[in-house]
C-alpha cells in the first residue's frame, strides 16, 4: 500500500475539534444520539490511526463546558455514552500501548464517571505510545480563569510575586502544563470557529478545516490533513 505521507513532517500534536455529528444523523433521519454514538466509534479508529502513523499527542474535543446547555435528553444520553465508551476506550488505549489524559473540570459529572475517568488515567499512565487527550467539560476561557485563580492564590500567599509572572508561568497553571501546544487543529464540517477550544495553546498552530462530517473522518481525512500541514511555511512570532 502507498505510503501518502513518506518523507513528511508528522506533526507531534493534533489536536481535533469532532463536529458534525448531529448533522450526520440527521441526513440519514437518524436521532442525534445515534451521530454521538457513530462519532466515538471514529474517535476510537483515529486514536488506533494516530498511533501508528507516529502522532505523540492526539487531543479531542470530547465534551465542553458549553455543551450542558443542550436540552436534558442528549445531555443524558451523552453521559451514557461516556459511561460505555470509557470501557471500550480502556481496552483500546492497552492493546495500542496509548496513555489516556483528561483536561478540563471533571467535577460537576457524577461520581462513577469522574471514578472511571479517573480510572482511565492511572491504568494507561505507564504506556509509552500516543498519549490521547480528552477535554471534558472543557472550555477555554474556564481553564485560563481556573489558572489565573490558582496563580492569584499562591501570590496571595506569597509563592510567587507578580514580578515573577511570565508566559511559562501561567502556561505551568494550564491543564495542558506538561504538554507541547498543538502543531496542527482540524476541525471537521466546515465550521471556521475555535468553539472555546485551547485558546492558549494554539497562538501558533496551523488549522486545518475539512466539510467532512466527524462520523465521516478516517485515514484518508487525516492524511490531507497532514499533506496540507506540510506544505505550509512555518514561522513563530515571525521567525522561520
Amino acid at each position: 500500500m502507498e505510503n501518502k505521507l513518506e518523507g513528511m513532517v508528522i506533526p507531534r500534536h493534533v489536536a481535533l475539534i469532532l463536529d458534525g455529528n448531529g448533522r450526520w444523523a440527521k441526513k440519514r433521519g437518524l436521532p442525534r444520539t445515534m451521530g454521538h454514538k457513530e462519532g466515538c466509534v471514529t474517535v476510537e479508529k483515529t486514536v488506533e490511526i494516530a498511533a501508528r502513523m507516529g502522532i505523540e499527542y492526539l487531543t479531542v474535543y470530547g465534551f465542553s463546558t458549553e455543551n450542558w446547555n443542550r436540552s436534558k435528553e442528549e445531555v443524558g444520553a451523552l453521559m451514557q455514552l461516556f459511561r460505555y465508551y470509557m470501557v471500550r476506550l480502556l481496552k483500546v488505549a492497552k492493546a495500542n500501548n496509548v496513555r489516556v489524559r483528561m483536561i478540563g473540570d471533571r467535577t460537576r459529572f457524577d461520581q462513577d464517571i469522574i471514578d472511571g475517568l479517573n480510572k482511565l488515567e492511572a491504568e494507561t499512565a505507564a504506556n509509552t505510545g500516543l498519549t490521547f487527550v480528552i477535554a471534558v467539560n472543557y472550555g477555554g476561557r474556564d481553564e485560563i480563569t481556573r489558572a489565573v485563580r490558582r496563580l492569584a492564590a499562591d501570590c496571595a500567599a506569597g509563592k510567587r510575586s507578580p514580578e515573577q509572572v511570565t508566559e511559562q508561568v501561567v502556561a505551568s497553571y494550564l491543564d495542558t502544563a506538561d504538554m507541547p501546544d498543538p502543531d496542527l487543529l482540524i476541525r471537521t464540517s466546515g465550521e471556521l470557529r475555535l468553539s472555546n477550544y485551547l485558546l492558549w495553546q494554539v497562538a501558533y498552530t496551523e488549522f486545518y478545516v475539512t466539510d467532512c462530517l466527524w462520523p465521516d473522518f478516517d485515514q484518508e481525512e487525516l492524511e490531507r490533513a497532514i499533506i496540507a500541514y506540510n506544505k505550509r511555511d512555518r514561522r513563530f512570532g515571525g521567525v522561520k
